[in-house]
């Protein structure tokens, strides 16, 4: 009888065969770099001021500072009376708008609470600035 040589001949393995695997790979890589382009993220529209006329419009400024404490024209007050704080303010200047100052270290639900309740008031004209407060001792 004959013994094939291939069979058990040298004792060498050659492995399983990467190529095929590598084609695959790269082929997936190609696919998803082509289809990550045409992905869109949303995000926040902001619209910041165009020209200088802005400027000339009164506003309010409520401080929120870092225990969620909430100042109008430096008295404390709750945040449930913003919204009449806002209404008043309102009534004098229907075109003012509402600057809010929170501090870096404010609570967002405070800020957010806030915002609401300006918002109820009946203003849309709101902006945000973030700074760390520094209280006179």
């Amino acid at each position: 009888m004959r013994i094939l040589s291939h069979a058990h001949g040298t004792g060498e393995s050659h492995g399983i065969d990467l190529a095929p695997m590598l084609d695959f790979v790269v082929n997936l890589l190609i696919f998803f770099i082509i289809t990550a382009v045409f992905v869109k993220q949303g995000g926040l529209e902001v619209r910041r001021p165009s020209t200088d006329s802005d400027r000339g419009k009164p506003s309010k400024s409520v401080v929120i500072d870092e225990r969620g404490e909430v100042a109008i024209d430096g008295r404390p007050i709750d945040f449930r009376a913003v919204r009449a704080h806002v209404e008043q303010f309102k009534a004098v200047d229907p075109k003012g708008g509402i600057v809010v100052v929170a501090d870096e270290q404010a609570p967002t639900g405070a800020v957010v609470a806030v915002a609401d309740q300006i918002r109820l008031a009946g203003v849309s004209d709101i902006t945000f600035t973030t700074t760390q407060l520094v209280k006179p001792q």
